[in-house]
C-alpha cells in the first residue's frame, strides 16, 4: 500500500506522516509528497491543513495539477482520503474566513466560525472533548466514551447532515467528522490524539468504502 500525505506548504506534515508509519507497518510506504504524480499513484490519500482556510486552499491550488489529481484519484477512482483539520474544512463549498473563499465542493457546505452559547468557552477551542460518533468500520474498537484532540474556531457544516459522521459539544454541538463514499475526515487531529486517534488511522488503512 502506498500512502501519499500531502505537501502543499500547509499541516503538521511529520507528525501526521509518523502516525500513518507507525499504523501501517513494514510493507507499506508513507510518503510526504507535493507531486501530483505520487497523488495519482496512492492507495491512500492523505490531506492535512493548519491555519486559515483561505490560505490553505490557495497554497493547495498553488501547487501545478494538485487539485485535478486529487480529483483523479478521490473522486474517479474513489481511492480513500483522510482530511485532517483545515484539510477537512476545505472538503466544504466554500469557506467563512476572513470572507468568502471556494473550498474544494466535495461535500455541499460551508466552513463557519463555531459560536458556543456559554461565552466562558473561549476560541480556539483547544484540547480534548468527547465524541458522539456513528458505528462504523473507522470507529471499530474505540470505546463509547472517546475522547480526541481539537484545536479550532471554526468547523465544517455540511448542507446534508447524513454526512456528518461525528460532532462534539462545545457551547453547542460542532461537526468533529464528516463522511462521504470514500471521503472521511477530522476537525480534530488524530495524530495528537493519542490510542484512539491511532486506532482511527488504522482503521482507516483497512477501510475498503
Amino acid at each position: 500500500m502506498k500512502i501519499v500525505v500531502v505537501d502543499y506548504g500547509s499541516g503538521n506534515l511529520r507528525s501526521a506522516a509518523k502516525a500513518f508509519e507507525r499504523q501501517a507497518g513494514p510493507g507499506h510506504a508513507v510518503e510526504i509528497s507535493s507531486d501530483p504524480v505520487a497523488v495519482r499513484l496512492a492507495d491512500r490519500v492523505v490531506l492535512p491543513g493548519q491555519g486559515a482556510f483561505g490560505d490553505c486552499a490557495a497554497g493547495l491550488r498553488a501547487v501545478p495539477g494538485m487539485v485535478e489529481a486529487l480529483e483523479d484519484s478521490v473522486l474517479k477512482r474513489a481511492v480513500p482520503f483522510f482530511g485532517i483539520c483545515v484539510g477537512m474544512q476545505l472538503l466544504a463549498t466554500r469557506g467563512l474566513e476572513y470572507g468568502t473563499h471556494e473550498g474544494l465542493g466535495w461535500i455541499a457546505g460551508e466552513t463557519r466560525r463555531m459560536t458556543p452559547a456559554d461565552p466562558a468557552l473561549k476560541l480556539p477551542q483547544l484540547g480534548w472533548n468527547a465524541l458522539d460518533f456513528r458505528e462504523h468500520a473507522l470507529t471499530a474498537g474505540w470505546p463509547k466514551d472517546a475522547h480526541v484532540y481539537f484545536a479550532n474556531s471554526y468547523h465544517f457544516v455540511p448542507d446534508d447532515r447524513a454526512h456528518v459522521f461525528a460532532t462534539a459539544d462545545y457551547g453547542g454541538p460542532i461537526v468533529a467528522a464528516v463522511l462521504k463514499d470514500n471521503i472521511f475526515g477530522t476537525q480534530f487531529h488524530p495524530e495528537k490524539s493519542q490510542a484512539i486517534g491511532l486506532r482511527l488511522v488504522s482503521n482507516f488503512l483497512a477501510w475498503n468504502p
